[in-house]
């Protein structure tokens, strides 16, 4: 007995020695920032306060969690989770489709479920990830010659077509965009030639993209778009983002203290890093620019210490999703990049999104734990 007790009190130290904090230690603080900013925001007039924040810090330690149970499993696994993920984000995104609820009118895609007990759940943010594993380890097979470069980039595209096309029909530009930005790290990472690179972009821009704006983009996209591109040319189009702006200059260095809160469209989820600004200041802006820089970084140095080659392109393409609504959220807020509907990871309102996210850090820090296990 005393033998089996020891067993379990080493499995255990072993387990805490080998999580990478200065992984965690950053995702932590990210979602205590959410909590406490969301509290602000939510608190300010909104129906379904308090229910709708103990909902948000549920999803925050059940994510938690979760991400330490997924270090539990063996990344040999991480395959058949991927395509498990996969298979399952796919049947989501075609219930989509199917289910009689659209929520076009209201947030501009018909992008989500209702679900019972969890509420609205956004497919297309799990199948991220069941693309991004999937697509590591057909690269993994090309660069170690297990098939062709041909085949294997077939296989890529089949997988990743049937997912896209369903994102694109909801339309959830935003979604997509994400998913080819986090496919061209991880290739650009595998080796491709810079032309090819360029050829690619070039085909892009002069190919696909007449073809979304004459036939996909809707007259709120087209709008966002050109406000961006002729600032001051449609006054109601920038609405939102003179808002932005202007919460944002209202939180001074630590926080507005006037008392008088900037009414922002969405300030719950896509603008919350305007509530950021209004609450807790350049101090706290600053703070969630440092925090999501070290936690990326700290992500690329796994990628590139880790033991298997489809473990590096996962965390590159996983670690690329989450700089993109980074990159994206921020840049928007305050007029560096065109508006859409990017949450803020681990700060913006919503449960579902929330555990996604969490199961994207869980994935990483399982595999920076693998580095560590193997180092010993």
């Amino acid at each position: 007995m005393s033998g089996g007790k020891s067993g379990i009190i080493q499995l255990r130290n072993n387990y805490f020695r080998s999580v990478d904090y200065w992984l965690v230690i950053p995702i932590l603080l990210l979602t205590l920032i959410g909590i406490f900013v969301l509290n602000k925001v939510l608190s300010d007039g909104f129906v379904d306060y308090p229910n709708n924040l103990y909902r948000q810090a549920a999803a925050a330690v059940l994510g938690m969690a979760l991400a330490l149970f997924i270090c539990l499993i063996d990344t040999h696994f991480l395959k058949a989770i991927g395509w498990g993920i996969y298979g399952i984000s796919v049947l989501l995104l075609l219930l989509v489709l199917v289910d009689g609820s659209s929520k076009v009118q209201e947030w501009g895609a018909d992008a989500w479920l209702d679900l019972p007990f969890i509420g609205t759940f956004q497919p297309s943010e799990l199948s991220k990830i069941g693309m991004i594993i999937v697509t590591a380890f057909f690269l993994e097979s090309i660069k170690n010659k297990e098939i062709s470069m041909l085949r294997g980039f077939l296989y890529i595209g089949a997988v990743c077509s049937v997912p896209l096309l369903l994102i694109f029909i909801q339309p959830d530009f935003g979604t997509a965009m994400v998913i080819l930005f986090s496919l061209m790290c991880m290739i650009f990472v595998w080796g491709i030639k810079y032309r090819y690179l360029f050829l690619g972009l070039s085909a892009v821009i002069v190919g696909i993209i007449p073809i979304l704006w004459n036939f996909l983009f809707s007259s709120i996209q087209k709008a966002r778009i050109l406000s961006f591109v002729f600032a001051g040319s449609d006054p109601s189009g920038e609405y939102n983002l003179v808002r932005a702006k202007a919460a944002i200059a209202s939180g001074g260095l630590i926080g507005n203290r006037t008392g008088e809160i900037i009414s922002v469209p969405v300030k719950w989820s896509d603008f919350i890093y305007t509530a950021v600004s209004e609450h807790m200041g350049f101090i706290g802006t600053t703070s969630v620019v440092i925090l999501a820089f070290f936690f990326l970084t700290r992500s690329i140095y796994v990628a590139s210490r880790a033991t298997q080659k489809a473990y590096t392109y996962s965390v590159i393409g996983l670690t690329g999703a989450f700089a993109f609504h980074f990159i994206e959220n921020m840049g928007m807020s305050v007029g560096l990049l065109p508006i859409t509907g990017i949450p803020l990871p681990f700060i913006s309102l919503g449960g579902s999104a929330l555990l996604v996210n969490f199961i994207s850090f869980g994935i990483i820090l399982n595999i920076s734990m693998e580095r560590s296990v193997e180092r010993k």
